[in-house]
C-alpha cells in the first residue's frame, strides 16, 4: 500500500472502503504500525507491528468484523502511548482482561447471540447442551487453556450414541473458541482438528419423528376431541393436523396472521423453518376452529393460548393430548402422514405436496412459480385431506 504520508511510513493510508473490498492476501499498511492483514481465506484482521525493549512485536487488535478502521487507529495511537511510556500493551490487556473460564465464556456468547436467533426454543438448546455435556468436563477450564484433548473428553461419549447432538455441542464450542480469538484469549481454535480423532458417523442411523399411519389420523383426532383436555388444545391440535403444519406455528398463531374472508393464513418468515413467510389455504373446518378459538380465547392476540393468560401451549401439552389416548406417535410426524396420503391417495403432483408443507424446492425462479401458481392447487389438496379425515374415523388404531 502506498499511504498518504512521505517516504516509507504511510499515515491514514487505507479508506473504510478498502477495508471491506480487501481480498488479496497480505499487510496493508496504514500507519502508527497498524497494519491490515488479510489472510488465503479472505479472513481479515488488525494487527499492529512494534518495537518493545529492542524486539519486534506483532499486537493483534481484532478482526475487521468487530473492530472498525477508526476503532483501530484509536487503539493504535493507545498502544504507541503506552509503549513510549514503557508499559507493555499486551501485558496490561492480560492483567486487565484475565481469561474467563469456558462456562463464562459459553454464558457470554450465548448472551451476545440470542438477539439473532429465531426463536427461544434455539436459545434455549444453545446453552442447555453445553450445560449438560461441555460444562462438566470443561465448564471450570480457563478458555485460553482449553485442548484438543479437553474437547474429545466432551465428544467421545456421545459421538456415535447422540450423533446429531454430539454435532451441535461441537459447532457451539466452535463458536466459544472462536469468540475468545476474537477477544485475544486464544490464536488457535482446537475444534477444528479433532473431527479426525473422531469416528466416522453414520449418517443412516438419524432418528425420524414417529408418525401415524394415514388411516389412523382420524381416529386419533376424533378421540383427541372426546377427551377432557383444554378446548383450545384440541382446537390446536386438529389445527395442526388438517393444516400439516409445524407444532410452532399452530401454536404462536397470531389472529393478525388470519383472513377469515379469504380463508388465508400468512406466517411471518421469522416463524418458518426457512425463514420464508408462508401462505396457507384454510379449509372450512379450519375456518371454524379459528373462529371458535377467537371465541373462548384469553384476548391477548394468540389463538391457542395455555391457561396461563398470554402464553402459548406448549409442544409438550400437544403430545400429552396423543400419548394419553394410546397413540405412540410426535407431533410432527402428522406432517409425515399427510405427505404419505397425498403421495398414496391423492392425485396432486409431487411439487403440489411439497409446497403445502413449506418445503423450499428448486432455484429462485422455480420457488416464485410455486408460489404464484400451485396456491389453489394446494387448497384443493388440504381440501381433499380434509375431506378423508372427516371420512376416515375408524381406522383409530389398526396396526
Amino acid at each position: 500500500m502506498v499511504g498518504k504520508g512521505t517516504g516509507r511510513h504511510p499515515t491514514a493510508a487505507l479508506s473504510a472502503a478498502f477495508v471491506r473490498s480487501a481480498k488479496g492476501p497480505g499487510f496493508y499498511a496504514d500507519g502508527n504500525g497498524l497494519y491490515l492483514k488479510v489472510d488465503a481465506s479472505g479472513a481479515r484482521r488488525w494487527v499492529q507491528r512494534v518495537s518493545i525493549d529492542g524486539k519486534r512485536r506483532d499486537l493483534a487488535i481484532g478482526p475487521v468484523a468487530l473492530v472498525s478502521l477508526a476503532q483501530a487507529r484509536d487503539v493504535a495511537t493507545d498502544n504507541k502511548r503506552m509503549i513510549r511510556d514503557g508499559i507493555d500493551p499486551a501485558q496490561k490487556k492480560k492483567a486487565a482482561e484475565a481469561a474467563p473460564d469456558f462456562k463464562s465464556a459459553a454464558r457470554t456468547v450465548h448472551k451476545i447471540h440470542e438477539p439473532t436467533w429465531r426463536n427461544k426454543k434455539h436459545a434455549a438448546q444453545f446453552i442447555s447442551t453445553l450445560e449438560t455435556y461441555a460444562f462438566p468436563h470443561i465448564g471450570a477450564v480457563a478458555i485460553s487453556q482449553i485442548n484438543s484433548a479437553d474437547l474429545l473428553e466432551v465428544l467421545q461419549p456421545i459421538w456415535l450414541e447422540k450423533p446429531e447432538t454430539a454435532q451441535r455441542v461441537k459447532q457451539r464450542m466452535d463458536l466459544v473458541l472462536k469468540w475468545a480469538i476474537a477477544k485475544g484469549w486464544r490464536t488457535d481454535n482446537p475444534a477444528l482438528s479433532i473431527v479426525t480423532a473422531l469416528p466416522k458417523q453414520d449418517r443412516n442411523k438419524k432418528a425420524h419423528r414417529k408418525s401415524l399411519p394415514y388411516i389412523q389420523v382420524a381416529g386419533c383426532i376424533a378421540s383427541v376431541q372426546d377427551s377432557q383436555a383444554n378446548p383450545l388444545s384440541k382446537l390446536a391440535f386438529e389445527c395442526l393436523v388438517l393444516t400439516a403444519t409445524r407444532s410452532g406455528e399452530v401454536r404462536l398463531a397470531n389472529v393478525c396472521e388470519i383472513d377469515l374472508e379469504t380463508a388465508v393464513w400468512e406466517i411471518p418468515g421469522e416463524r418458518m423453518k426457512m425463514g420464508k413467510p408462508h401462505a396457507i389455504p384454510l379449509v372450512p373446518r379450519v375456518v371454524e376452529i379459528f373462529k371458535t378459538a377467537l371465541q373462548i380465547g384469553d384476548g391477548s392476540g394468540l389463538l391457542f393460548p395455555s391457561n396461563r393468560a398470554g402464553r402459548p401451549i406448549s409442544d409438550a401439552t400437544l403430545l400429552k393430548l396423543v400419548r394419553s389416548k394410546g397413540f405412540d406417535c410426535d407431533i410432527h410426524g402428522f406432517r409425515a402422514s399427510f405427505r404419505t396420503w397425498a403421495e398414496e391417495h391423492s392425485s396432486a403432483p409431487h411439487r403440489v405436496a411439497e409446497s403445502a408443507l413449506a418445503h423450499s424446492k428448486g432455484d429462485s425462479t422455480e420457488r416464485a412459480y410455486m408460489r404464484s401458481q400451485l396456491f389453489e392447487r394446494r387448497r384443493s389438496l388440504m381440501n381433499e385431506w380434509a375431506d378423508y379425515l372427516s371420512g376416515s374415523n375408524s381406522g383409530a388404531m389398526e396396526q
